[in-house]
């Protein structure tokens, strides 16, 4: 499996502008996440394509599949403990039915749940996290759009590690070329859709929504 690259300026055009929207890579049966660690975890996950070694599943950890959002939180592989960067494919059955459909705000949401008591009886129950934070520009502008990232956690980061990854690749090299054109038209990106109509309900329906890409 390969990358699919496509320049900034022609998919911007193509994206919403402002609201929550699922930015992703994906096919009929794989989603393209990302995640940046140090240099010896990397090592051990493009080594043995998996999660292992020297990282912690005791620990949550957090998938984004929105490239700019992982360049902005990783300053294009340049923070520390960030230095690498992994493209990495998931079983699409998985990121439906095991993350997008458990996911569960991190904070109280009011759409999503009639009471307080109510939300925190589904933080205790799931092992997955969802956040919408502002989306990022490759000069680390904010948007209005928010960008999705995932928490995995217990069960679900011992799942992620062992049984739903397809394929890792380090994409360091091709961050670290890109983060010189951010400033021009060359520069090239993960090619990204959008899910349509991803509301503040998302939370509890992002499944559905995620399945209207055409």
């Amino acid at each position: 499996m390969e990358l699919r690259t496509t320049h900034w300026h022609t998919q911007q055009a193509a994206w919403p502008a402002r609201g929550r929207h699922i930015l992703a890579q994906h096919d009929e049966h794989h989603v393209v996440v990302y995640q940046a660690f140090r240099r010896d975890i990397a090592d051990y996950a493009v080594t043995h394509q998996r999660l292992g070694g020297p990282w912690s599943a005791e620990r949550m950890t957090w998938i984004k599949p929105n490239f700019l959002w992982m360049m902005y939180r990783c300053g294009w592989a340049t923070k520390a403990d960030q230095e690498r960067v992994l493209a990495i494919w998931l079983d699409r059955s998985a990121f439906e039915e095991q993350i997008l459909a458990c996911a569960v705000p991190s904070q109280y949401d009011r759409d999503t749940y009639a009471t307080r008591e109510a939300w925190q009886h589904a933080v205790k129950r799931s092992d997955v996290r969802l956040q919408w934070d502002p989306d990022h520009g490759p000069s680390g502008a904010p948007l209005e759009r928010r960008a999705i990232q995932l928490g995995l956690r217990g069960v679900a980061t011992r799942a992620y590690a062992e049984s739903w990854v397809r394929e890792i690749q380090d994409v360091t090299d091709f961050v670290a070329t890109q983060r010189e054109h951010r400033g021009s038209r060359d520069l090239l990106l993960s090619s990204m859709r959008s899910s349509r109509g991803t509301d503040r309900r998302c939370a509890a329906r992002c499944r559905t929504t995620w399945r209207r890409w055409s």
